[in-house]
């Protein structure tokens, strides 16, 4: 008869080291450059209090999620979901608003965001969904009632709204939709979509921004006063849509048979994205859609939404190789960087550490989601293997997105660094997210 190991020496067993390790490498680079970035606005001390206490706390969920057994949550998906959508429906009712976003709630000493944690419940309820449905990933029906998973946490999230929260959800979903075994057309479609969605508002944005700039060049002025016009940009697709279905009718004719569904599907898409544009225009103020275009050419507005970029890459840059030392980054400290604590925090790691405080955050960074995607591989079941593929895939979208923010390669989104920006609901849902990876990898064998 086996003898079951005593509570302590199971955790102490379910607990990937190298993961941990990773994780509070992170974190004491988090508290050093929090406290930096407060020091210009006297707010260190309460900063660094603030995220000590969310990190203990979320550090009591990481216990909690490591010892739980992580294949309940594929058994009480709909519950999951079901209070997953009451919170965020009650944030929209009894919610605080900042900067302009009615997605906390405030108990005074401490405030909560919801959406942070709602990611990672979606994680579990549409692994759980793809693992029991896997057998019917070839129909539209499948799809059908993925996005509508999908869509019930979108639009009660676009709501508030909070657009950067929303954009994490697309790359987790693409991925498990393709770990599925889920058609490469129908992905394409669903990219199409997502790009079209958003990209139409953002492309009317940049146009009006652009026109200042085409004095003298006639063409470029007159195509774009012709997309800005409404009317026009709709007679632009039907041309698009017409010229789909004339490439179908010309490869039918050259003998390349493919099937009618297929054009019909793309073009059924392509109207959908250009529908969805509509809402998501609406959501977006009209400085939100400037920020997350103005990353092509921050020159546009350097003063306005452009400044952000400009000086974090003043301060990346003036950091060099090896930094201008612990608190002694002139952006950080004389406040040219603004958010520096939350999405910015990595220019200033970059300014005060240099490139190589820089390279040894996302060495560690690598380290995480390496960690994550072996627990993905060796994982017992495929559910446990689909959580902790989209655990990894979240986070490395997060990665990926602010540090290319900071640096002027990527849309100023509102992102935080994961781990590393400032936030209690962030740094909790993220220590919750490691206890739910550490579960899976405590389960990867039958007699544990």
């Amino acid at each position: 008869m086996i003898q079951e190991r005593p509570f302590f020496q199971r955790l102490i067993f379910s607990i990937d080291w190298w993961l941990v390790f990773s994780v509070m490498v992170l974190m004491s680079i988090s508290f050093a450059a929090i406290y930096s970035a407060g020091i210009n606005y006297e707010l260190s001390f309460r900063y660094v209090s603030v995220q000590l206490l969310a990190s203990s706390i979320g550090f009591v969920g990481f216990l909690f999620f490591t010892g739980f057994n992580y294949q309940y949550y594929k058994y009480i998906g709909k519950l999951l979901y079901i209070f997953s959508l009451m919170i965020l429906v009650a944030v929209l009712i009894f919610g605080s608003v900042k900067r302009g976003t009615k997605g906390w709630f405030d108990f005074g000493f401490v405030s909560f965001q919801p959406v942070e944690f709602a990611k990672i419940v979606f994680i579990l309820i549409f692994a759980a969904f793809l693992d029991i449905c896997s057998k019917e990933s070839k129909k539209i029906s499948f799809l059908i009632f993925a996005f509508a998973i999908l869509a019930g946490h979108l639009t009660l999230i676009m709501m508030q709204p909070d657009f950067s929260s929303t954009l994490s959800y697309f790359p987790v979903t693409l991925v498990l939709l393709f770990t599925i075994g889920v058609g490469f057309f129908r992905l394409i479609c669903i990219m199409i979509l997502g790009i079209l969605a958003v990209g139409i508002p953002l492309l009317a944005t940049f146009i009006d921004m652009q026109l200042e700039f085409l004095q003298g060049k006639m063409l470029l002025t007159k195509v774009a006063i012709f997309l800005k016009t409404g009317w026009n940009v709709f007679y632009f697709i039907f041309v698009i849509l017409f010229l789909i279905m004339c490439g179908w009718w010309l490869l039918w004719k050259l003998k390349i048979k493919i099937q009618i569904v297929y054009p019909i599907v793309l073009s059924v898409t392509i109207l959908l994205g250009c529908m969805a544009s509509i809402p998501v225009k609406n959501s977006l103020k009209d400085y939100q859609r400037k920020r997350l275009i103005v990353f092509l050419n921050p020159n546009i507005d350097p003063r306005g939404s452009g400044y952000n970029i400009i000086q974090s890459k003043i301060a990346i840059g003036s950091g060099k190789f090896m930094g201008k030392g612990f608190k002694k980054g002139t952006q950080a400290q004389l406040g040219f960087v603004p958010e520096q604590h939350t999405d910015f925090i990595f220019s200033v790691i970059g300014e005060e550490g240099g490139w190589v405080m820089a390279q040894l955050t996302l060495f560690f960074y690598f380290i995480f989601i390496w960690r994550a995607l072996m627990i993905a591989k060796e994982a017992r079941d495929r559910y446990g293997s689909l959580v902790a593929i989209g655990i990894a895939t979240m986070f490395t979208f997060y990665v990926v997105i602010n540090v290319g923010m900071v640096m002027g390669m990527m849309p100023v989104t509102g992102m935080p660094l994961l781990m590393l920006s400032y936030g209690g609901s962030s740094i909790f849902s993220s220590l919750c997210a490691v206890g739910i990876l550490c579960s899976i990898h405590s389960k990867r064998y039958t007699y544990c």
